[in-house]
């Protein structure tokens, strides 16, 4: 059997399915990839024992037709270094010796059936399967915004993915780990469809990565996996099980103060005080008045502390309240707009974040949980 791809063609093809394979694995023929030549195109399989990824590319000069595994890691290595050309692959069918040629050498790789490959398994007993469409931007988007905020808590498992709430009129993302908690709902999206589940964080790692910008999707769940196709790409992931927390109820409804941050100014900030944290806690304090935001951070330890001054707008009294310095980051940089509104009720409830203006269609709110401030 043999074939001849374009290098860089073949190379963003498996870097792409690369990413579903585990450093370890606990069965060595999934450090490989499965790799099939069917009449004049090329598919390239990934997986671990709950996900798995496929990429399909056109091939000319193909003869025969095979299926075989070669290490993963070696032919990224190769094809990363090889320059942007032809290349030719030849395996032999009885020995399964694979020669890689391209104008300036020739490399040599052992390979195996690649029959031996395990299969992505099918859902048993999982009912009548649902399916709809959704933008690659628009599905980036939403895993952008929430899968920094997934939990890591192996005591409360179902908070260990972003939750994906579907509806015949959006679909919502949704993460928390009890301490901040993210909502994003997009209306632009009309799956028409009801359903929900709850994907990992690899899974939805490799959702935001693999899929081209603004390419329509197929999106179709079962009880307990799902798979998503473009025209070259297909990926199907396992969810996790357990009943996700009903994150609408914890959204407080109403607050009457706002702070108003330029958000470059307040992040730059944050970020700089931030160094002089007790590293054990985390904590940052915030004096809000109603023209000024101090910022200031203590670390008795080393004996250290940290104060800045920025401009703000505050309707509110003047109020004494902490936050996480790590998650005030994390939800700074996420934010898409020049200003970000904070709505306070009292230094022990939740300050609910949100950009001053969403995108047409779209609605995103993130909820940080305050810290205790025994003095400032």
């Amino acid at each position: 059997m043999r074939f001849n791809v374009p290098c860089k063609a073949f190379y963003n093809a498996v870097s792409a399915v690369s990413k579903v394979i585990n450093a370890k694995n606990s069965l060595n023929i999934l450090d490989n990839f499965r790799i099939e030549l069917r009449g004049d195109t090329l598919t390239v399989t990934g997986a671990d024992m709950d996900n798995e990824l496929t990429s399909s590319i056109k091939v000319t000069e193909a003869e025969g037709e095979m299926c075989f595994c070669v290490t993963a890691r070696r032919l990224v290595d190769l094809l990363k270094e090889l320059p942007d050309q032809g290349i030719t692959f030849s395996v032999d069918e009885s020995s399964y010796e694979v020669e890689i040629v391209y104008s300036g050498g020739k490399y040599n790789l052992a390979a195996m059936s690649g029959d031996e490959y395990p299969t992505f398994r099918a859902d048993e007993e999982a009912g009548e399967p649902i399916s709809f469409t959704i933008n690659s931007d628009s599905l980036a988007k939403g895993l952008e915004y929430t899968i920094f905020a997934v939990g890591d808590d192996d005591y409360r498992p179902m908070m260990k993915g972003v939750f994906f709430d579907i509806t015949e009129d959006n679909i919502t993302f949704v993460a928390t780990d009890t301490h901040k908690l993210v909502r994003f709902i997009d209306s632009r999206v009309k799956p028409g469809v009801k359903g929900s589940c709850i994907v990992p964080v690899k899974p939805a790692t490799v959702m935001r990565t693999v899929f081209g910008k603004d390419t329509e999707l197929r999106f179709t769940m079962t009880r307990k996996s799902a798979t998503i196709e473009s025209e070259t790409v297909r990926f199907r992931c396992s969810f996790l099980n357990g009943r996700f927390p009903d994150y609408n109820r914890v959204i407080p409804k109403q607050s009457p103060f706002r702070l108003i941050l330029e958000r470059s100014a307040a992040l730059n900030a944050i970020r700089r005080v931030a160094v002089f944290i007790d590293p054990g806690y985390g904590l940052e304090k915030f004096k809000i008045t109603p023209e000024k935001l101090l910022i200031k951070s203590d670390d008795n330890n080393m004996c250290s502390c940290a104060r800045e001054t920025v401009p703000c707008s505050f309707n509110g009294p003047e109020m004494v309240i902490g936050f996480s310095a790590p998650f005030l980051v994390e939800f700074m940089n996420v934010m898409p707009t020049d200003e970000v509104y904070i709505d306070l009720a009292d230094p022990s409830r939740a300050g609910v974040f949100s950009p001053s203006a969403n995108e047409d269609g779209t609605d995103l709110v993130m909820l940080l949980m305050p810290m205790n401030v025994e003095k400032f």
